[in-house]
């Protein structure tokens, strides 16, 4: 008996010591309950410069809009040419983005979507709202070129839906063979957002000539065919303004689309 005593002794002792050992081997950073609070300093690479003026108006996903092209402005250190050697052969890229205007103190655990009316909740980790514990973006935008004048280093891009300042973390080439999924599913965003007919007053058409207004005109459409207003927002008596560039425009939505009454330039009023 004292044998049989003596050797559970041993065992017991054997496998407080290779547990010891185990938990030795761990690093404490995984042990440690703390590990929620820790902190990781990022610093922007760059910012975007973008005709999005304000949030109202954006679009809610990128690559939804082709004609509107942004800028993204690379910020010193990290403007050197080499270390953008070889992203001029992609055609797209991912940004990692800061939602600068909607960080909060607090966050909540669910969000209520536009596609969904406004009114139905989801887990914040089910949607894309910027409003997220860790306010991060990601945009697939169009690599239309990168340049270098007295201003510094740019990237054009092109499908943005990122407001102007909009601080950059990272950049990265879309890859199609490992970033895209044909049989992918997207449960209630499964569908690309519909699209309102959109047409201008006499007034604003009239500010809308030559090739500049031509341009501007493309975009507008492109931009509120989405529909930017709120979800809950439906009646045809209200009227919405939005910054766009260097103009203020103001539209209605009614039976037949966006009615656009007037779009004018805001050069000299600021």
């Amino acid at each position: 008996m004292a044998w049989c005593a003596w050797r559970a002794s041993v065992c017991i002792s054997s496998i407080s010591n290779a547990c010891s050992s185990l938990r030795s081997s761990i690093p404490a950073w995984s042990r440690s309950r703390a590990i929620s609070e820790e902190v990781y300093p990022l610093r922007p690479i760059g910012h975007v410069r973008s005709p999005f003026r304000q949030k109202f108006g954006i679009p809610r996903q990128a690559g939804l809009i082709a004609s509107v092209g942004a800028r993204v402005q690379i910020t010193a250190p990290y403007d050197r040419i080499e270390a953008f050697r070889g992203l001029e052969a992609f055609s797209h890229i991912w940004l990692q983005f800061i939602f600068h205007q909607a960080r909060r103190d607090d966050w909540k655990p669910q969000v209520r979507p536009p596609r969904l009316g406004g009114n139905r909740r989801v887990g914040v980790f089910a949607s894309r709202s910027p409003f997220r514990p860790n306010p991060i973006g990601l945009s697939l935008v169009g690599l239309n070129g990168i340049q270098r004048d007295a201003t510094g280093l740019w990237l054009e891009i092109s499908g943005a839906d990122l407001l102007d300042g909009t601080p950059v973390l990272d950049i990265k080439p879309y890859l199609p063979w490992a970033d895209g999924v044909d049989d992918a599913e997207a449960a209630w965003a499964g569908e690309p957002p519909a699209r309102l007919a959109v047409r201008f007053s006499a007034k604003a058409a009239g500010t809308l000539a030559g090739a500049e207004g031509e341009r501007l005109r493309r975009q507008l459409i492109e931009v509120l065919a989405l529909d930017p207003r709120p979800a809950y927002h439906a009646s045809a008596s209200r009227r919405y303004g939005m910054r766009f560039g260097e103009y203020e425009v103001e539209w209605q939505v009614d039976e037949r689309g966006v009615r656009v009454t007037g779009v004018d330039s805001t050069t000299g009023s600021d």
